[in-house]
């Protein structure tokens, strides 16, 4: 079974986030939380909410323990940029992008594979 959990809007660019999102895949739910745990990156601290958004919604929803799980795919997409105007001299202005992600994190208990689908 396949359990989802996604953040919107995400204040930091997708390449940020992506980065670490890459290091999780395919790992066990302990193996993935000491991953995210070691880096200090923000992006890896928001990147381990929405991970630990799916194991509470796989063990209340659905009744799955998280050592059965792994992370199934992890990715980022990108998400609304909003224009920013920063003054400079003479007169002219330079444009700045806020840029924004979305993250979807899946994981599954292997339960398809077990039964040879």
């Amino acid at each position: 079974m396949q359990v989802k959990a996604q953040t919107k809007y995400l204040r930091r660019g997708s390449r940020k986030v992506r980065r670490y999102a890459r290091l999780i895949v395919g790992r066990d739910i302990g193996e993935a939380r000491g991953i995210l745990a070691v880096h200090t990156s923000p992006a890896c601290r928001e990147l381990e909410k929405v991970l630990e958004s799916a194991v509470a919604n796989a063990e209340n929803n659905f009744g799955i323990e998280a050592d059965e799980l792994r992370v199934a795919t992890a990715y980022v997409d990108e998400g609304l940029t909003i224009p920013r105007i920063k003054p400079r001299a003479r007169g002219r202005a330079d444009r700045i992008r806020k840029r924004t992600c979305h993250v979807t994190v899946i994981l599954t208990d292997d339960e398809d594979e077990e039964m040879g689908r």
